[in-house]
Parts: structure tokens; sequence; C-alpha cells
């Protein structure tokens, strides 16, 4: 289960979701077509999923543009949903669109999004501004601080980097991440890589991949060169998984962590 504050706002469902009611003006497009216009979303977590997503009122979405699907997933959501196809200007997104089977959250439909499984819609807004992969979480915090810590961080034993002017950011539910500055990073160790991911609080990531022969994962090291506002300091630093990567802080050891990625990292070092 999702570790969330206890707030009397949470409610939980007999299908293990969590979810509550959103006071934010959320739209979701399709191209320049509004298919949900909401005053009244509800944030969803499902069980041991750690981003939420909204669920809207039927009244607040374009049911006009849904058809049943004709080839619904199984396994996809908690529960025996009910999807559609969403119809956008002869356009047929498959299974674009979902309802859960939680009484509590009976005529409500929820919407994939495009820039986080590749289908669903593609622009999404929270009042006038534009928000990319998922809604973010308000039980969640990141806090980007500058820092005079003496960061090291090691790759099978060969210093990556060394400084002594990190971006220490603090993101609820992860482990502290050592942003550290280019010039104190021996990149030349890497190789850049395709590979980009967004995030709702930070932005779009470039990735590197370390050239030695050493059985660590691809896509180590990454870094935001257009952060969004929130995350400023970070801007053009160098972070590394700490999963994988040893990184020693003020003369002291910090012990792997095992999170959400551990097991990702652990299939891309098989590959």
């Amino acid at each position: 289960m999702i570790p969330l504050p206890t707030l009397q706002a949470v409610r939980t469902t007999p299908e293990g979701l969590l979810w509550e009611p959103s006071e934010r003006w959320v739209r979701g497009r399709k191209g320049d077509v509004t298919v949900v216009d909401s005053r009244h979303p509800v944030l969803v977590w499902e069980p041991d999923v750690p981003v939420p997503l909204y669920v809207f009122p039927r009244a607040e979405v374009r049911e006009d543009l849904l058809r049943p699907a004709k080839n619904p997933p199984t396994g996809t959501h908690t529960g025996s949903q009910i999807f559609y196809d969403l119809d956008v200007d002869g356009e047929l997104l498959e299974n674009a669109a979902w309802t859960f089977p939680a009484t509590d959250l009976a005529d409500h439909i929820a919407f994939e999004w495009f820039r986080r499984v590749g289908r669903g819609l593609d622009h999404w807004y929270e009042e006038e501004e534009e928000i990319f992969i998922h809604p973010r979480d308000p039980h969640k915090r990141v806090d980007a601080i500058p820092s005079s810590r003496h960061v090291q961080v090691s790759v099978d034993g060969t210093v990556v980097a060394d400084t002594h002017r990190p971006v220490l950011l603090f993101e609820t539910g992860l482990p502290t991440r050592y942003y550290v500055p280019r010039e104190d990073v021996r990149l030349d160790l890497f190789e850049p890589t395709d590979h980009r991911t967004g995030c709702p609080y930070k932005g779009t990531a470039e990735y590197w991949s370390w050239r030695g022969e050493a059985d660590v994962p691809s896509n180590l090291v990454w870094s935001y060169p257009d952060p969004l506002p929130a995350a400023g300091p970070i801007k053009g630093l160098i972070a590394f998984y700490n999963e994988a990567v040893d990184i020693t802080v003020d003369g002291e050891r910090v012990e792997r962590p095992v999170t959400h990625f551990t097991k990702t990292l652990s299939v891309q070092s098989r590959t």
C-alpha cells in the first residue's frame, strides 16, 4: 500500500484504492479537442503504484467521444474495469479510458496519459499550467537545496564525481539524490544515450551509460537540462542512481537503497 499521511480526506475502497477529492480545475485534450473539463476531479492511488491518477465525473467528460472497447486489456488496473476506446476526429485510441468497479468511484471515468503509457490524452492542464506524465501528488514534496557537503561517487571502484558544491534533491518516498556540477564529474567515462524520461515535478531528463566493462545498469546517470521552475537549482547538474553506485557523503558511506527503480536497474544490467 502506498504510504500516505493519515488525513480525513483520504478514503479507502474495499478494492484497495485510495482516493480524495481535488479542488483543482483539470482539463485533458487530444490535440485541439478538449475531452475532459473538470472542476471536481478525484485523485486515485492504486495499490503498489507510486503515483496517482485522476478520475472525473461523467458529466465533465465528452462521453460522446467514447466507444465500448473492442479489445479491452486485462490486469492493467485495479479491479474489473469497463474500458472505452476514444474516437477523436476519426482517430480511434484503443483503451484510452476506463472505470473502476469501486462503489465510491461510480460514475467516474479515468484516462490514460500519452506521455506516461504511449496512448491516451496528450495534453493535461491544472488551472492554466500544463502538467506531464501523471498528476502531481499533493502529499509529496520535491526540494532542491544547494549544499557544501563533500560528495563522492564511485562506479566499480572508480571515483567518477567529487564535489563540495552539490545540490541535494529531497523527494518524498525516494532516497536523497545528489546532483553534482558537470565540472566535478568524469563524464568522459560515460556515453550519452537516447533514453529520456519525464517527471511532473522536475521535467525531462537526458541520460548517460558507463563506458567500461563493469556489470552496471545502462542509463545510470542523468541530468535535467531545462528543469521545471520548482527544481531550478538542479539545471544541468549530474545525478546517479544511488541504487547502483557507491556514494560517500562527508566521509560516510551511504547505504544503497531499495526502491521501485531497483528492479528496473537490475534488469538493465543483465541485458
